[in-house]
């Protein structure tokens, strides 16, 4: 891992996930795990920068329409309290968590993985990263089909055992389970420690 051709990349680590006044917070759902990840995440970003590394923000998108916001059919069944203005760009929900602002890229996503339809494959081939440290929510969502897209790009992808996190426990054990065939697994300390020792 040479920290100069590393990316932290988190998945949906926003203000309508995880802050009180946020579409998600307004609704009455909430874990404390997920809840506690921008503050474990943010020491290992740090590191990286200061060592050459990069910070990418994925953040979920909602893109605003004529009738309200573009949701797909599964996911309006799943969460029908999605309404105008949630997720939507430049809005205060859509916003990287404080903890964590500002990212030195931000991609804007509207499926589970950070790469599809994104420019996020384009900033990291510009960039010359061949290292991503993946962490954020759920673990069994977007960060599990980011890792999976990773794998098949040949990036050398670690996955933070304890930076990412899903709504039940056992669903996030059972995911970083399954993942334990296409990415390296550590904790953020141990990232900070390696990132330590290289820089």
């Amino acid at each position: 891992m040479d920290p100069r051709r590393t990316a932290l990349l988190t998945i949906d680590l926003q203000n309508d996930f995880l802050h009180p006044q946020g579409a998600y917070g307004r609704a009455g759902l909430g874990a404390s795990a997920i809840a506690a990840l921008p503050a474990r995440i943010a020491p290992l970003r740090d590191a990286l920068r200061a060592a050459g590394g990069l910070y990418v923000s994925a953040q979920f998108t909602l893109v605003p329409g004529p009738d309200g916001p573009l949701v797909a059919p599964h996911l309006k069944a799943l969460r029908p309290f999605l309404g105008a203005g949630d997720f939507e760009p430049g809005k205060f929900g859509h916003a990287l968590v404080d903890a964590l602002h500002p990212a030195d890229f931000t991609v804007e996503k509207v499926a589970y993985s950070a790469f599809y339809q994104t420019r996020l494959d384009f900033i990291l081939r510009k960039m010359g990263i061949d290292t991503l440290i993946l962490g954020g929510i759920v673990t069994n969502g977007g960060v599990a089909s980011t890792a999976r897209d990773a794998h098949l790009r040949d990036l050398h992808t670690v996955l933070l055992t304890d930076g990412c996190s899903a709504f039940k426990d056992e669903v996030h054990a059972a995911t970083l389970t399954s993942l334990g065939t296409v990415c390296e697994q550590m904790t953020c300390a141990q990232v900070i420690a390696r990132i330590g020792g290289l820089a």
